[in-house]
């Protein structure tokens, strides 16, 4: 089998490990996104580094709620000057500055990603969240984290600090295979997995809405314009101007 297939082969097994042990949790979520939009507040999401990709899966995209926000932190998103955002993801405190800033409050909740668990930034977001009474889901590999020494001052991670904690049951080190003559492992395997999670908790959210007898704002695709102009401007122009004032960066 050659190195793609076995990358996908690997890749499969992981996706359907989640399926198969973190079920209840992403239910959990679900209840947590679906609750938040029927109170009125903002599902924040956060990631340091490679972690941020996840959260802009959600953020102003086509089939997802409209009350996201993804907070997009230049210093840790990797999104320039990449190897210094690697040492102030370390910075402990850093991550309270952020919860502040963007003045996150019940009812909002916070989804807060990192596959290693052990990002001093992540953790103080989670932590900070919780301390304010905020519910928090947690996405992570619990097994990685769990393997890791702590590097946070406190000894703990960022799967300490969330109401719920969804593993994406990734390799440990985050690569998916070695080859012969290399001694180096290859192929990512967190990034994947997370995304299904987290597009599973939101589809599951809706459906929750909806059997609440409550509509939710889901942006159509920007692309469908060049169709149907007047229903895509209004559905989602109608959702950026109700939202526009909350979320900084949208």
């Amino acid at each position: 089998m050659e190195a793609w297939e076995r990358y996908f082969e690997k890749e499969l097994e992981i996706v359907e490990e989640v399926r198969r042990t973190q079920a209840d949790k992403i239910r959990e979520g679900a209840k947590l996104i679906a609750d938040c939009y029927e109170q009125g507040g903002i599902v924040r999401l956060f990631g340091c580094g490679h972690s941020h990709l996840i959260t802009e899966d959600v953020f102003w995209r086509a089939a997802t709620l409209g009350n996201v926000h993804a907070i997009l932190e230049p210093s840790v998103s990797g999104m320039s000057e990449i190897t210094k955002a690697g040492n102030v993801e370390s910075l402990e405190g850093y991550g309270q500055m952020i919860v502040e800033y963007h003045k996150i409050a019940k009812p909002d909740i916070m989804i807060c990603i990192s596959n290693s668990g052990n990002k001093a930034v992540a953790i103080d977001v989670a932590r900070t969240c919780q301390e304010k009474g905020i519910p928090t889901i947690v996405l992570t590999n619990v097994k990685y984290s769990e393997y890791l020494n702590a590097k946070h001052s406190s000894g703990k991670k960022l799967k300490d600090f969330g109401d719920v904690v969804i593993s994406n049951c990734s390799a440990i080190g985050d690569s998916a295979m070695t080859i012969d003559g290399f001694d180096i492992p290859v192929g990512s395997t967190s990034s994947i997995p997370f995304l299904f999670i987290q597009n599973s908790m939101f589809a599951e959210a809706v459906e929750l809405l909806v059997q609440r007898g409550i509509k939710p704002e889901v942006y159509l695709n920007g692309s469908l314009k060049a169709n149907d102009p007047e229903r895509v401007n209004t559905n989602n122009g109608n959702i950026v101007d109700k939202y526009h004032s909350r979320i900084r960066n949208l």
